[in-house]
């Protein structure tokens, strides 16, 4: 059988190379440039409808309106006034709560003083109020016997009484135990921290026993850790050997605001 029989093709000369074809690529690029120059002006161009809008939301959350009037004009001498408003009753509003907050701390105080009044006169407990919240102080032999972090029952009616004043609140109880500064050295309190931690341990399950969340309570060993006095007398160290218990007053939701000028 025969092989047909092979087909030629001609070779073209070469073309010569198109030295224009930058200016598509820089045509691209220019149109690109003018875009994003375009987009930039829109982007810092202050829409004053919108400001507008803004002002008249502002204007109608805080004056118990309910529909917004998109066509009510806020000059910015306006809009100033009204952010200086906004503030000024922010800042009424959290002095407000501040202020009952402590007169509901100076009440728990005074229940305080007058439940644990003979430990008070003897010297044993001190009752004082900060903005931490009220703090209760109570000194170590009031409650425990030397080395011993068991309740003694001497103690139990006048701690039940204080659990009732403060179940009534809910805020956060910090529960807090200290030493002297005498290393204790026994096979259930190897050092003063687990001795401390105990001992704020007890009361925090007697308060638990007696209606207090334990969610509320937090509990602290500090061992001879911020004494009170020095321990260079016997004085001094049953100073430091303490319990303290303190409400914690409430956080506010956002500290005020500097005023405007």
């Amino acid at each position: 059988m025969s092989r047909p029989p092979r087909q030629r093709f001609k070779r073209h000369p070469q073309s010569p190379d198109n030295l224009d074809r930058w200016l598509v690529s820089y045509a691209d690029f220019i149109t690109l440039l003018f875009a994003f120059f375009v987009v930039m002006y829109a982007i810092s161009s202050v829409n004053e409808g919108k400001y507008k809008m803004f002002g008249s939301s502002l204007t109608a959350a805080f004056s118990g309106f309910d529909r917004v009037n998109s066509d009510t004009a806020t000059t910015p001498s306006q809009s100033d006034n009204l952010l200086k408003s906004l503030v000024e009753r922010r800042n009424a509003k959290l002095a407000e709560k501040l202020q009952k907050q402590q007169e509901y701390m100076q009440r728990v105080a005074k229940n305080l003083n007058q439940v644990m009044a003979p430990l008070v006169t003897s010297g044993q407990v001190n009752v004082s109020q900060s903005s931490r919240g009220v703090l209760v102080e109570i000194n170590a032999s009031a409650l425990f016997k030397q080395g011993d972090a068991e309740l003694q029952s001497t103690a139990l009616k006048t701690l039940i009484e204080v659990a009732n004043i403060l179940g009534i609140a809910d805020q956060a109880i910090e529960i807090e135990g200290y030493t002297d500064d005498v290393p204790i050295k026994t096979a259930r309190f190897p050092s003063n921290w687990e001795l401390s931690s105990a001992r704020a341990s007890s009361v925090a399950r007697l308060f638990i026993e007696h209606g207090i969340a334990a969610g509320r309570l937090t509990v602290v060993g500090s061992a001879s850790n911020n004494p009170v006095a020095k321990n260079d007398t016997p004085e001094g160290r049953a100073r430091n050997r303490r319990m303290t218990v303190t409400l914690l007053s409430s956080a506010l939701e956002r500290p005020p605001l500097p005023p405007i000028q």
